[in-house]
């Protein structure tokens, strides 16, 4: 029976370690985050428009996709960070663009 748990605990510790991604991928999933949560918060401020909102997902969906194309073989090289963190560059730049430019959400304000 002892065996058994520790055998279901090796199991499950090995399990858990392969389902993590790269270390070098954790910041560039915390700022997809981040700018996920600007969105949002523009979306609910009414700074952001129906359309605006759907060109910045749509930005985030891409780099989204391009991580996980990154990560595909298990490792992310230097190319590979350098390319999304750029793109996340360029979507954070959008973001605070469409945030502050005057248009506003009809209904709002």
């Amino acid at each position: 029976m002892k065996t058994h748990l520790t055998v279901l605990a090796a199991a499950l510790a090995l399990l858990a370690v392969a389902g993590l991604p790269p270390a070098e991928a954790g910041p560039i999933k915390k700022r997809e985050t981040r700018q996920q949560k600007r969105i949002a918060e523009g979306v609910e401020s009414g700074q952001l428009t129906a359309l605006e909102t759907a060109k910045l997902e749509g930005g985030q969906a891409k780099i989204e996709a391009d991580r996980h194309k990154a990560l595909s073989d298990g490792v992310m090289t230097k190319k590979e960070k350098a390319r999304l963190t750029r793109e996340q560059n360029r979507a954070s730049r959008r973001i605070y663009r469409q945030k502050h430019d005057a248009q506003v959400q009809p209904g709002t304000k």
